[in-house]
């Protein structure tokens, strides 16, 4: 067995459905008076109801969370928390709703309480991501870790299937790479094949019966086990070409995980055959990157970069892009080859066994 250090980060989970109900004592767990509820736009009136239940303890909405958290509208988040005093952020929604929660956190330490919505995991993680001049600068800091996640699968039932889907492939990247991270350890690889297996079974149950509230909340308990491999280990290229498209070319973020992860895990298999194998046999297949491709497309996903914005001209950008600040991987970053995985991602090709 390899060396390992196992870093077990404090987190309250509250799971189940009907949850949300619990949130005004979680607020009143944490001391706080003021709370300033999070969500994107499209969500407002979500916010606006948790905002209720809050009563009091509600001090405000703020409703313009987006993509990648531009820098602008995190300072403009972080100011209008000082300005009402809020000493405690209810980020309900998905990543961008949550990375917004995280960039206040980082910059005042107010508390975050995160209210997912979608599978992305972000909620149980440490990892922040700013974008700034075109390019996503992420990092890690114990601050912007949530206090307390609450998992109620009755959120999730208003989430698109289309949506469903790729958030939930987001998650399986986390722990696809987690099972192949340099700092990877037997813990996490437990945590990391579980979660991959719970997704690969909720997500065909999801497309065919999206209101099923136990389909929805197996769906969840994956992306809480992702999220956590996400926060407890390093990742590698998958995670660095999803930053740069998404944050350089605004790609969107979920369905970008989605189309690159199959071909990410074909690079990196013959440099991680212990680690494909695991992912295989959680989705009870002969070969990881094909099992992972298989999953979106037959769940009626995109699987092509074009299909979502990509342009043809822009890939030697985004193969310069994704050389630089390399993150650690099992297989060496080779220009020529990471060039021809952003090709077959652009296509949408199948990976070869």
């Amino acid at each position: 067995m390899k060396d390992f250090t196992y870093i077990g980060r404090p987190a309250r989970v509250v799971f189940g459905a009907g949850k949300l109900r619990e949130l005004p004592a979680e607020v009143e767990r944490l001391g706080a008076r003021k709370a300033l509820v999070l969500s994107t736009p499209e969500r407002r009136a979500a916010a606006e109801q948790v905002a209720a239940l809050l009563g009091p303890r509600a001090a405000g909405v703020f409703d313009k969370a987006t993509m990648h958290v531009p820098i602008a509208t995190a300072r403009e988040a972080c100011e209008y928390a000082a300005r009402i005093g809020a000493d405690c952020a209810v980020a309900v929604g998905g990543g961008s709703t949550i990375g917004l929660g995280k960039a206040i956190a980082r910059e005042s330490a107010v508390p975050i309480i995160a209210v997912p919505t979608t599978y992305a995991g972000s909620e149980m993680t440490s990892i922040y991501g700013i974008t700034e001049a075109g390019l996503k600068k992420t990092g890690r800091d114990d601050r912007v870790l949530p206090r307390t996640v609450i998992y109620d699968p009755e959120l999730t039932l208003s989430l698109p299937v289309g949506m469903s889907i790729t958030s939930g492939m987001n998650a399986v990247a986390h722990a696809a790479e987690g099972l192949y991270s340099a700092t990877g350890n037997p813990i996490i690889d437990l945590m990391a094949q579980e979660g991959i297996r719970a997704l690969g079974l909720a997500l065909p149950r999801l497309r065919t019966a999206p209101g099923d509230i136990g389909v929805r909340g197996n769906a969840l308990y994956g992306a809480w086990l992702c999220g956590t491999v996400l926060n407890s280990v390093d990742m590698a290229i998958h995670h660095k070409l999803c930053h740069t498209l998404g944050g350089s070319f605004n790609l969107p973020h979920a369905e970008t995980h989605t189309i690159v992860l199959p071909h990410a895990l074909a690079y990196n298999a013959p440099a991680a055959p212990e680690a494909m194998r695991r992912i295989a046999g959680a989705l009870e297949a002969r070969s990881a990157p094909q099992a992972v491709f298989d999953l979106a497309k037959d769940n009626g996903v995109p699987v092509a970069l074009r299909d979502i914005g990509m342009k043809a001209d822009d890939l030697d950008l985004a193969c310069e892009l994704a050389l630089q600040n390399q993150y650690p991987n099992p297989r060496p970053l080779e220009k020529a080859a990471i060039r021809q995985l952003l090709q077959d991602a652009f296509e949408g090709n199948r990976p070869a066994s």
